[in-house]
């Protein structure tokens, strides 16, 4: 890579770990204090954001312990990931279908025993922003020195700011426990639970009343979390897990973007309780119906044909490209009609969450126009490394699924 070019890789990184955390901030403070309208950032703005209370950081200090404790020491099935470069499978424990279910019913009788105001994620919104903003940023500074240790010959060629950004190694590990498969799912998928609930009970404690646009999106949220753990094995599987190095970019996209980008749509609705007309909500719930069954239909017949390649898909032998490298490329079911129908299906949803908010604004619908350049990213750089990898089987197999998302379309 010549100099310049380096020198753009390097400033692109420097204005992602800067610019990330100024864009949730944004966030927090236009839905909080602007009811979400597109505004200018000046001074009189960035005036409104909170610094750490001693409630946001006691409670995220106690939240990564409590959950970490959870992961390590809960019963779950044991079971190997994908197979690494050198050949070796890292063991991963699942159980967090189990650690959410806890977490609900210590935090729902902790709430109903008077411990702590139900709406106490609300009132720390902006605090919390700011807190895990904090945790991330010094943590993957922690991270490097860390990771340089359990860093492969090629990882170690990565420079300091390369290393903080993308990762100075895949899978960094503390003995078993695995930093980067915790950090993805654990203290990022279920706090967005807890904050949607949060939101949930502040607009009850506002107005006095639950909008069916709030039950909607929470409901719909809270189920693509189940859905997320119920098929916990299938997430060693993915692009992050198999092949993303773990710093900056993956770690603060989970613990920070997940809970607090994700709930968007619910921290609008606190200030917005009229409900939805019978038919909108009709059309929202189906359309995030079939988003849900898009998505996980092709990603549990994916996950089958990994572990059975004998096992029919709609009724029918599945068939498949056999690569030189001895990896089958599935042509059947939703993988015969888009390289990617499972990133339609979760677009979808996303989609289906921000229609809850209505037409008032446009911020609301921030992350399924974020999620549509996010998925298509990641398309481009799936096809790119398979290309790499797979030469001409790779041509063959986009040659008979011609579709990378969207069939028709994209």
């Amino acid at each position: 890579m010549s100099r310049k070019m380096r020198l753009l890789f390097d400033l692109g990184f420097v204005a992602m770990i800067f610019g990330l955390p100024l864009l949730t901030w944004y966030f927090a403070i236009t839905f909080v204090h602007y009811d979400a309208a597109l505004v200018w950032p000046d001074r009189a703005f960035w005036s409104h954001i909170e610094p750490p209370s001693i409630a946001s950081v006691g409670f995220y200090v106690l939240w990564i312990a409590i959950q970490a404790l959870l992961a390590a020491l809960l019963p779950g099935r044991m079971t190997e990931g994908a197979p690494l470069p050198d050949g070796r499978r890292l063991e991963y424990r699942l159980n967090g279908l189990l650690a959410l279910a806890l977490t609900l019913v210590v935090a729902g009788g902790t709430v109903w025993l008077g411990g702590i105001p139900a709406g106490l994620l609300f009132d720390q919104f902006g605090a919390l922003v700011t807190t895990t903003n904090l945790v991330v940023l010094l943590g993957c500074v922690w991270l490097v020195g860390f990771g340089r240790r359990q860093a492969d010959e090629e990882e170690l060629r990565l420079n300091l700011l390369e290393a903080y950004a993308v990762g100075a190694c895949r899978n960094p590990r503390i003995g078993r426990f695995d930093l980067k498969f915790f950090c993805e799912s654990r203290p990022s998928m279920i706090l967005w639970v807890l904050v949607d609930l949060s939101l949930a009970a502040k607009q009850l404690e506002l107005h006095g009343s639950v909008s069916n646009a709030m039950i909607i999106v929470c409901f719909f949220q809270i189920l693509y979390v189940i859905d997320y753990f119920y098929f916990e094995d299938a997430i060693l599987t993915t692009w992050d897990i198999k092949h993303e190095n773990f710093g900056f970019m993956l770690g603060w996209g989970c613990l920070v973007w997940i809970p607090f980008a994700y709930s968007l749509q619910p921290l609008y609705l606190v200030a917005h309780p009229e409900p939805l007309p019978f038919w909108g909500a009709t059309g929202i719930v189906l359309l995030n119906l079939l988003g849900f069954y898009i998505f996980r239909t092709s990603n549990l017949q994916k996950h089958r044909f990994s572990s059975d390649p004998m096992e029919p898909i709609w009724g029918e032998k599945p068939e498949f490209i056999k690569t030189e490298h001895g990896t089958l490329l599935l042509t059947s079911g939703w993988w015969g009609i888009s390289r990617h129908s499972n990133y339609l299906g979760d677009w979808l949803m996303g989609l289906s969450w921000s229609f809850t908010c209505g037409f008032g604004r446009w911020l609301p619908y921030f992350y399924p126009l974020y999620f549509a350049g996010l998925l298509i990213h990641r398309e481009w750089r799936d096809a790119k490394h398979c290309r790499a990898k797979y030469g001409a089987d790779w041509e063959q197999y986009t040659s008979k699924v011609r579709w990378r998302i969207i069939p028709g379309i994209y």
